[in-house]
């Protein structure tokens, strides 16, 4: 039997009203079972938000630095199971336990940057056009936040949604996602062991039409932030936009390195291996397009081959592994209908292109890592975002029209460039259409002190992490004191 595990609403674990159920299981081995979950729908959504609704007044007039100091207890909790934490992760959604461990860490850095902010959350002066008054705006809290969060960062990507809206003076209903909801479970209770307050943060386990949707539209919810699929997000967008309210969206990427033929293409190499297989290929910033200049593309082809080829597949839990699963056989079914029409579009299958089934990989959703050369803009699988262990690659001519390859998508999260050329180098940064710009380095790897976020289809604007964070989850209000002693009129009226 497997171990069952509740909702969290207003400080009490409970079951979803309909008694309905979910299993997870582990994507490296499906026998492994890491328990069972409530499969919530409406109404344990409306009671979620109900409790962060009477929760609101209480946590946003709580002073920001005392939030803080809550938040930094958090940090430290995730700081002592962060081996804990992460082989959780590793044998729920599969990703190797060293980029587990990554990914725990991006929550501590985030619940102390965070913290730490509970002592600025700043605001600004400015002199008034008239005598004897001050003006003055402060942050102040949206209300209560609907987040849903994805599977492939469990635990980072709910930490920059969390963090930054507790400290705001927001209480929030938190829908992780149905592959990962053993991981949210465990970075819940330590919340609740630090001693945020009953309601401050609620979760209900659960599907996308079932508890998602609920949530997205309750009329108490005051913002949505959702990161996932550009598909999913467009629906969140449209459905939120019928109540006005704030809705923050990171979506899809389709990330493109560009190597110049000045290029360290040992470094670029490793780079390119890292941003493309490392949580295999299950990221938005993972890069699924390298572009590159002609002189070196034998050279540097010959050489990716070779050290794809030395990647070990297999249990992310074992210390030689370096590409886990995919998280479940809808995603692996996903993969091997694109690399089917990468092959039929005309593209050359260089490397992988089919499951893994040696041994005990045969028990679990494993896919080697896949390398397309010969690819054109045309193609399907050089505009559509995989999220999978597949590359393709494409030649250019020079650096104009490496750019122009690179901007040749709907997406615009993540971009890099290989060059000892300074100048090039800037030109990139201006020129390459993404959020997000690495020179010398591969397309992953953003720190939480950074906006992190995208243009064009990867999101609407807005941006994750660092203070942007603060912008997002906060609302402006501005103030006017006039100590005149008389009514002054503004814009020099009489």
């Amino acid at each position: 039997m497997a171990e069952s595990y509740k909702n969290y609403i207003g400080g009490e674990w409970v079951d979803a009203r309909s008694g309905g159920t979910f299993v997870s299981t582990s994507p490296a081995d499906p026998s492994d079972v890491l328990g069972e979950f409530p499969r919530s729908g409406p109404e344990d959504v409306n009671a979620a938000v109900e409790a962060a609704d009477r929760a609101f007044q209480e946590w946003s007039r709580t002073p920001a630095p005392k939030r803080g100091e809550v938040l930094y207890r958090v940090a430290e909790l995730i700081q002592e199971r962060k081996e804990e934490l992460a082989r959780i992760m590793t044998r729920e959604m599969g990703k190797v336990l060293n980029e587990a461990r990554g990914d725990v860490q991006e929550a501590i850095d985030m619940g102390y940057y965070m913290a730490g902010e509970g002592r600025r959350l700043l605001g600004y002066t400015t002199p008034s056009e008239l005598p004897l008054k001050a003006c003055f705006a402060i942050r102040r809290p949206i209300g209560r936040i609907g987040l849903i969060t994805p599977w492939n960062f469990p635990i980072a990507v709910p930490s920059w949604k969390i963090f930054p809206a507790l400290i705001g003076g927001n209480t929030i209903v938190w829908k992780p996602a149905e592959d990962s909801p053993r991981t949210a479970y465990e970075f819940v209770r330590i919340f609740e062991e630090a001693g945020l307050p009953p309601g401050a943060l609620n979760v209900v386990f659960g599907y996308g039409e079932e508890a998602g949707r609920p949530l997205v539209e309750h009329p108490k919810i005051d913002m949505i932030s959702f990161t996932g699929s550009t598909e999913v997000g467009r629906e969140v967008y449209t459905r939120a936009a019928q109540k006005l309210i704030r809705v923050h969206l990171e979506m899809g990427g389709k990330n493109p390195i560009i190597v110049m033929d000045d290029a360290d293409l040992d470094l670029a190499v490793d780079a390119i291996v890292w941003s493309a297989f490392g949580t295999t290929g299950q990221r938005c910033t993972a890069c699924s397009r390298l572009i590159v200049h002609e002189p070196v593309y034998e050279k540097l082809i010959e050489q990716l081959v070779a050290d794809t080829e030395a990647l070990r597949l297999g249990n992310g839990l074992e210390p030689s592994v370096q590409v886990g699963p995919v998280v479940n056989e809808s995603q692996l079914r996903k993969i091997e209908t694109y690399v089917e029409i990468g092959k039929n579009e005309g593209a050359k299958l260089l490397l992988g292109g089919e499951r893994a089934t040696e041994g005990d990989l045969a028990k679990g959703y494993f896919y080697k890592p896949t390398i397309f050369v010969d690819v054109t803009p045309e193609m399907r699988i050089f505009r559509e975002e995989i999220f999978g262990p597949v590359l393709s690659v494409v030649k250019a001519r020079d650096y104009d029209e490496a750019i122009r390859l690179a901007n040749d998508t709907t997406y615009g999260l993540s971009s890099s460039i290989f060059t000892r050329n300074v100048n090039l180098a800037m030109r990139a940064i201006e020129d390459l259409e993404a959020g997000i710009t690495y020179i010398n380095h591969g397309t992953i790897g953003a720190e939480i002190h950074l906006p992190f976020g995208g243009v064009k289809d990867t999101g609407n604007g807005g941006r994750e992490a660092g203070l942007a964070a603060i912008d997002e989850y906060t609302e402006w209000k501005s103030v006017y004191i006039d100590y005149s002693g008389r009514l002054q009129k503004a814009q020099g009226i009489e």
